[in-house]
């Protein structure tokens, strides 16, 4: 039999899967590479109440509140610690921090919440207590990459804004793993904030993300998906969030900075507990999302097939395509979001995401645990 036909079809294949790769890079990841955020005619402060749930997170809070606590900022603000049902002395903690910092207002829940398993609950009662219309969130494992980061984050919004996206990176350490977990939490801001600069917002991260009170409440907070322990981020923003009411906010003194996972199976149980929401975004963005990863599971396969049957010149020509596009894009944004370093690995690592795909598309199907701590 001959297979010339065969490997021929499989070789445009191929072409076909690259071209579709080189279109992200070329029409959503090059908004990110190209940003430059506009200077304003007039700048303006806004009253701002960040909000933070802990369930049972005193050794996190011992190291990051007072980071929150210190920030320099001019305008009235809060800081609220929403202490949802802890065994540990955080409660205890709390009090001490409010005798030096009178901006820290607690809330103390006492009892669970029926049917809504998850943050959702304790997060909804943060926003409910809030004093401002603008809210700034975090988690209690954050800490600012500054003390000028509600200032910075606050800046994006204008008349028309209404939620801002941030970015929360990870502390850079030693070994293979953290590379890993910075690459895929720097891959996927690639995506959401490419999106949104491409007036598709679909999600943001609950370690950096800001909102007015008035979408919250007009989209009824939470309650589209009550049931789901997670997606109290990008489930809401991806309900919420328009081409029109959305900005993001990529300048470093507006990061936040949270501890990686110290081990392989904490980081599964992370992905997994976040890849479980995906099926509950919209038809569009699952669409758009799908494609992508689809085409990038398939990449490499189909280049090694290519290079052993078809033709190996033609089959590195297609290969380099996508690999200059990748160079040239992905570079400016690792500068940008402080991710440089991860540079010079990027090959490996694109190779790596073959067996990362292997390894989380199962999440997608899983049903999601209840509990979110």
């Amino acid at each position: 039999m001959d297979f010339t036909l065969y490997w021929q079809l499989l070789f445009y294949f191929f072409c076909f899967i690259t071209l579709i790769q080189v279109f992200y890079y070329l029409f959503f990841f090059i908004r990110l590479a190209a940003y430059k955020s506009k200077p304003k005619d007039t700048s303006q402060t806004h009253p701002v109440s960040v909000i933070i749930c802990a369930r049972d997170e005193v050794a996190n809070l011992v190291k990051n509140l007072p980071g929150v606590l210190i920030q320099q900022y001019r305008t009235t603000h809060e800081v609220i610690v929403v202490d949802d049902n802890s065994f540990d002395e955080t409660k205890y903690l709390l009090e001490e921090f409010q005798k030096t910092y009178k901006q820290l207002h607690v809330v103390q829940l006492k009892q669970e919440a029926k049917f809504i398993p998850g943050k959702k609950f304790p997060l909804s009662v943060g926003i409910k207590t809030a004093k401002y219309e603008v809210v700034l969130l975090t988690d209690a494992d954050c800490v600012p990459a500054s003390e000028s980061w509600i200032e910075k984050m606050q800046e994006s919004y204008d008349d028309g804004t209404e939620i801002v996206l941030g970015y929360g990176a990870f502390h850079k350490k030693k070994g293979l793993l953290n590379k890993l977990v910075r690459w895929e939490t720097f891959h996927t801001a690639l995506q959401y904030l490419s999106y949104a600069l491409a007036g598709i917002p679909y999600m943001g991260v609950g370690r950096n993300l800001s909102y007015k009170k008035t979408v919250f409440f007009r989209n009824k907070g939470f309650t589209a998906h009550n049931h789901i322990p997670s997606g109290d981020d990008d489930l809401f923003i991806n309900m919420a969030a328009t081409r029109h009411n959305t900005k993001i906010n990529i300048d470093p003194e507006a990061f936040t900075l949270s501890k990686p996972a110290k081990s392989w199976s904490q980081w599964l149980r992370q992905k997994n507990r976040h890849y479980s929401t995906g099926k509950y975004y919209k038809p569009s963005h699952k669409f758009l999302l799908g494609l992508y990863s689809f085409s990038h599971f398939l990449f490499y396969p189909l280049l090694v097939l290519s290079l052993l049957f078809f033709n190996w010149q033609w089959s590195l020509i297609v290969f380099g395509v996508r690999f200059l596009a990748q160079a040239f894009i992905l570079y400016p944004t690792m500068k940008k979001l402080n991710e440089k370093d991860l540079y010079p690995w990027f090959l490996f690592i694109d190779i790596w995401m073959f067996f990362y795909y292997l390894l989380f598309v199962p999440a997608l199907f899983k049903k999601p645990k209840k509990q979110w701590k």
